[in-house]
């Protein structure tokens, strides 16, 4: 049975996201074909795919940096584009790009994100997120002097400062060691304790059958496979993701 809506979700949807027949093109490269798709809330789906499979252009029309050349995309009851600044409100995009900003420190940077999205108290919820991400000792440095995993670590906070229901991460574990790679399964649960919505892409396959409740594998824009964790290996998997198999 899906879940029911978190207090936070903009629309008592019983779906998360859901996308009809979404397709998307770089000129004539068509990077997501008729895509459908259905998350309820709180589940955790794991993207899986070879590189250009279409996987980061999802995210990003998730994301609503990207709007999809034809089909449907709802996300918590919003629909998109038309609803778009809406929706970022409730959505957190960690992507291969920090979107930070080099010559602020680390704690100006949340600070900032903070008052975009109309945080109470940015300040403080800086702080808070400093230290889960373990860079309260850092928090006056100079985001540009940081370390690639360190950047990473801040970029995570960012993603959360507003407390999304639905977290979007592209291959979150680049440049983060083991330690902070841990962060992650924390990152899953809101302030209120309630699992969030998550979508990650990954190239671990075993950590995508560790941490996720489903499996999706795109193959040339197109879905090749959907299936609960429970019900897929991580042979079949790579098989599929190679296209040395079929799903169906």
């Amino acid at each position: 049975m899906a879940a029911t809506a978190p207090a936070s979700a903009p629309v008592a949807t019983t779906w998360a996201i859901e996308l009809d027949g979404v397709s998307h093109r770089y000129g004539s490269s068509r990077a997501l074909i008729d895509l459908d798709l259905s998350v309820p809330w709180d589940q955790r789906v794991a993207i899986l795919g070879p590189n250009g499979a279409g996987k980061t252009t999802l995210l990003r029309i998730l994301a609503t940096l990207v709007r999809p050349t034809a089909g449907r995309a709802i996300i918590g009851g919003l629909t998109l584009p038309a609803q778009a600044a809406a929706v970022r409100r409730h959505v957190g995009f960690l992507a291969h790009q920090t979107f930070l900003y080099d010559e602020l420190t680390a704690r100006e940077n949340l600070v900032f994100y903070g008052r975009l999205y109309g945080v109470k108290d940015p300040a403080h919820r800086a702080d808070t997120l400093l230290d889960l991400v373990g860079l309260a000792h850092r928090a006056n440095t100079r985001t540009r002097t940081l370390s690639r995993g360190l950047q990473q670590r801040l970029a995570l906070a960012r993603a959360i400062i507003h407390d999304p229901a639905i977290l979007l991460l592209d291959e979150p574990e680049t440049g983060l060691d083991l330690a902070g790679a841990g962060l992650l399964d924390r990152l899953m649960v809101d302030d209120a304790g309630r699992p969030r919505t998550v979508l990650l892409t990954t190239h671990n396959l075993e950590r995508a059958l560790d941490i996720a409740h489903r499996v999706v594998v795109l193959v040339q824009g197109r879905l090749a496979l959907d299936r609960p964790v429970a019900a897929t290996s991580a042979r079949e998997l790579s098989a599929v993701i190679r296209g040395e198999r079929e799903a169906w």
